[in-house]
């Protein structure tokens, strides 16, 4: 009984033993792959995302570089053709401006021309008072109405018609008086002239008008 008994337990003692082994032998068989670094992975992503980074920065770069030389070059063609302009300009003012002297001067002695006559007669009419020949100074003095109204004439200058109904655009009512076979708002008596050059008055004609 006590062989039996120990023989059972070397049996069991034996077995464990070779469970042991067992278990050894399978985790050598098995060993652990080691842990991948963690740090290695996370580095190549950035160096990934920097390259790209990079060639983006440097072709912004050279586009902006592109588009400030063209925007100058721009602005020099722009500065150009307004200094151009500012010339031509400067040149037509002045061009104007003498043409303007001169179209001035002409006129004055264009109007100096027609005048001298008018003087010429008014001198001969001095001459005919101081001998006292009435005749001839009113003659002398028709004479020279009628020489300065031609030459004004010659101006543009036109008398304003006054025969016929009042105009208030180019005549200056003074009187109103009842007058026999007048209609009312007609010119009846002239006081002064009227003169027009063109379409602007130069003075209204003073007038009665009947009532």
């Amino acid at each position: 009984m006590r062989r039996r008994g120990r023989r059972g337990c070397r049996l069991r003692g034996h077995r464990r033993g070779r469970g042991d082994e067992v278990v050894t032998q399978q985790r050598k068989r098995h060993p652990r792959k080691p842990a991948p670094e963690a740090t290695e992975e996370p580095q190549a992503d950035e160096e990934a995302q920097e390259e790209p980074s990079v060639d983006t920065s440097q072709g912004s770069s050279d586009e902006l570089a592109a588009r400030l030389a063209d925007a100058e070059t721009k602005r020099d063609e722009y500065l150009a053709l307004a200094q151009r302009v500012q010339a031509d300009f400067e040149n037509y003012r002045k061009r104007a401006a003498r043409e303007q002297e001169r179209l001035v001067s002409h006129a004055h002695e264009r109007l100096v021309h027609e005048l001298l006559p008018v003087l010429d007669d008014l001198e001969r009419t001095l001459e005919a008072a101081e001998r006292h020949e009435e005749a001839a100074l009113v003659d002398g003095v028709r004479l020279v109405e009628r020489s300065l109204r031609k030459a004004l004439e010659k101006e543009g200058l036109v008398e304003i018609a006054t025969d016929g109904s009042f105009d208030p655009h180019v005549h200056e009512a003074l009187l109103a008086q009842t007058r026999e076979g007048a209609e009312p708002g007609t010119v009846v008596e002239v006081l002064q002239r009227g003169y027009r050059m063109g379409d602007k008055v130069v003075r209204p004609a003073r007038v009665i008008v009947a009532e």
